[in-house]
């Protein structure tokens, strides 16, 4: 099993993310944000092993927040999930270690693989290895 949150500006799509992971045995949605600073907070106290995090949201946007989280003990893994894919969004989320940069309109074909494989390389307590 391995725990997600979720972070993301548009509530709509965090409400289509929110349901197709309900589909995903080994995944559990943990906590939601809406923005950069409450992702941050949020995921001190829950300790995800993955977050889904946008690019563009206000108060710090998805690439500030990832390189916040580079110098906790145990940070997420990241996965960005963002419309706007580009050649320079993909490069800055390899520099901050993001594990995938993914389209919004390619979540659903994409997601799947990554979280599971992470759950099948993770020994015994989700994303952490």
């Amino acid at each position: 099993m391995i725990s997600i949150m979720l972070v993301d500006d548009n509530p709509t799509f965090l409400a289509s993310i929110r349901q197709f992971l309900a589909t995903v045995a080994q995944a559990r949605v943990v906590g939601e944000a809406r923005d950069g600073l409450e992702a941050l907070e949020l995921a001190k106290t829950l300790r995800p092993d993955l977050m889904l995090l946008d690019v563009a949201m206000p108060h710090m946007n998805g690439l500030d927040v990832a390189r916040s989280m580079q110098s906790w003990p145990q940070a997420p893994r990241i996965v960005f999930l963002s419309m706007h894919d580009s050649t320079a969004y993909r490069e800055a989320a390899r520099n901050v270690g993001a594990l995938a940069f993914v389209g919004k309109a390619d979540f659903v074909a994409e997601l799947l693989p990554i979280i599971s494989g992470l759950v099948t390389t993770s020994p015994g307590n989700g994303a952490k290895a």
